[in-house]
């Protein structure tokens, strides 16, 4: 085992981390580079979360996210422990980044080229190249205002907006209006609209309640390009959890937490085998299920201003939540030409869909959703002569998914394949295996069964969403896809590393404001 420390500022505090997410083992990974004796406890037999691994026979499935987006932010992360990313694993960078096929017949693939993918947009609508590259201008420059001044500076409370530095952002308020209002400043044709705002799936919202400032997704798509570690993100996984083990970190699975009782000078964490006192605890299990299940009934106080309503029962009744997924991991006989590494199968009007998930919560009749096959990339994961084949439809939470509707809608989706990509795969199915709503409240403990957490609507960006501190409870923290800087993959190594920092701060005296 090496440790390598950056210093020694939190030597001799004991740390203990509930679940070993991307976010619980990031900041697992930095609290104990810097001295703490951090425990990690998780539920599950395996480390990561949702981002986990389903292994049957040959075939290797990727259970939830499967986009390596963002890779700088990947290597800043494996660069504070003097390592990089190919320390672990290969990347291949993708081209086409995916294709697109529209249920009116139409079909694209969208180049890695943003030259190339500028001649795509002049096909579609005249003046759509020069369109597209004016589109690409403004959202490397929501990136940089986004990330260089707000995400990577770790400002996730209101008072940490009062600044020159922030002041100087204030052209950013153009990003303040609605994905879909921004967009149609640009394009006409809803195909191009839609290759643009595709990526709010990662983000849990839709073109309708995202704020424009999440334009910036395209700067990360076209500018910074999609990729595929070799042997699926569970080898990203598997790199983060031995970081986290090369610093010290002590990984308990299989090991539930039932109860945190906040003390004076410490936390007692309740879990399986016992009970354990730390002197801070980090949660990367969902806040709601922390505040609701986990502490003390009523010790939650109120959230910061942005959050009209407080405690733990009203302020989580009130939240717009991420979609939860209808989920199928199917082992494929034969090949898979009809698909690349990633698919879309979109609606020419997919407003019903995001309707059905943010507005009337039902089952979409006409679903825009996304198909994975990693195989097309890596070999490994599949057998000689077979695919691996995932298929991710976005639903609302709180869906009723009994047997007989997941049932049916497996049903309906297989045959939407046959239909808009012309592959039928009724009797090919080697392999199968599925989840939905009820899976991720079971397995994840997810508040209504969302599948990533809260989306990222206005209300719900920046110093509106929850803190890293858990309100009125005194060495109680949080990381994770549900606060700063949200969701996503890198979005979660970063909040890691950020609630280290807080940690630190307060360790040193200057922890005063809370989540203010």
């Amino acid at each position: 085992m090496t440790r390598t420390l950056a210093d020694t500022s939190l030597a001799g505090t004991s740390i203990g981390i509930v679940g070993a997410g991307i976010g619980g083992l990031s900041a697992a990974a930095y609290l104990a580079r810097d001295g703490a004796d951090v425990t990690v406890y998780e539920q599950r037999s395996a480390v990561g979360g949702v981002a986990g691994t389903l292994v049957d026979g040959e075939f290797q499935f990727d259970t939830g996210p499967s986009w390596y987006l963002m890779p700088e932010l990947f290597e800043r992360f494996f660069e504070h422990f003097d390592s990089q990313p190919t320390d672990y694993y290969d990347l291949e960078r993708l081209d086409p980044n995916y294709r697109v096929y529209w249920k009116d017949g139409d079909s694209v693939d969208v180049p890695a080229d943003p030259g190339a993918a500028a001649e795509l947009f002049e096909f579609y609508e005249d003046g759509g190249g020069e369109a597209f590259e004016r589109y690409l201008d403004q959202a490397e420059e929501a990136y940089e205002l986004g990330m260089n001044r707000f995400v990577m500076a770790n400002r996730w409370r209101l008072r940490d907006y009062v600044s020159t530095d922030v002041a100087r952002s204030g052209r950013g308020i153009n990003f303040l209006g609605t994905m879909d209002e921004h967009v149609s400043e640009y394009f006409d044709h809803p195909k191009l609209r839609q290759l643009v705002q595709y990526t709010l799936v990662f983000l849990g919202g839709s073109p309708y309640n995202t704020p424009a400032l999440y334009t910036l997704m395209s700067h990360v798509d076209y500018g910074l390009g999609v990729y595929y570690p070799q042997g699926g993100m569970s080898a990203f996984i598997d790199a983060l959890e031995s970081v986290a083990r090369e610093q010290g970190v002590e990984i308990r699975t299989e090991t539930p937490v039932t109860g945190l009782e906040p003390g004076q000078s410490s936390i007692s964490v309740d879990h399986r085998g016992g009970t354990t006192s730390h002197d801070r605890v980090v949660n990367n299990a969902p806040p709601a299920h922390v505040e609701r299940d986990l502490l003390p009934d009523d010790v939650v106080g109120s959230r910061p201003i942005g959050s009209l309503v407080g405690g733990d029962g009203e302020y989580w009744d009130s939240r717009t939540l991420a979609p939860s997924a209808f989920m199928l991991y199917l082992g494929i006989d034969g090949d898979l030409d009809e698909f690349e590494h990633h698919t879309l199968v979109l609606p020419t009007d997919w407003s019903d869909h995001f309707e059905s998930i943010f507005e009337e919560s039902g089952w979409p009749e006409d679903p825009a959703y996304y198909v994975n096959v990693p195989s097309q990339t890596d070999p490994s994961v599949a057998p000689e002569d077979a695919e691996t084949l995932v298929v991710l439809v976005p639903v609302a939470p709180e869906l009723d998914d009994d047997p007989e509707q997941r049932e049916r809608f497996r049903d309906d989706v297989l045959d939407s394949l046959a239909e808009h990509v012309g592959v039928d795969l009724h009797d090919r199915i080697r392999v199968e295996h599925s989840a939905c709503v009820s899976d991720y409240k079971a397995q994840f403990n997810k508040l209504g069964g969302t599948a990533l957490g809260l989306a990222h609507t206005l209300e719900q960006t920046g110093p509106m969403r929850p803190g890293f501190k858990v309100p009125n409870v005194d060495r109680a923290y949080y990381v994770g896809g549900d606060v700063n800087p949200g969701i996503g993959v890198p979005m979660c190594l970063l909040s890691g590393e950020h609630v280290a920092e807080v940690v630190k701060e307060d360790v040193a005296g200057g922890g005063l404001f809370g989540n203010w």
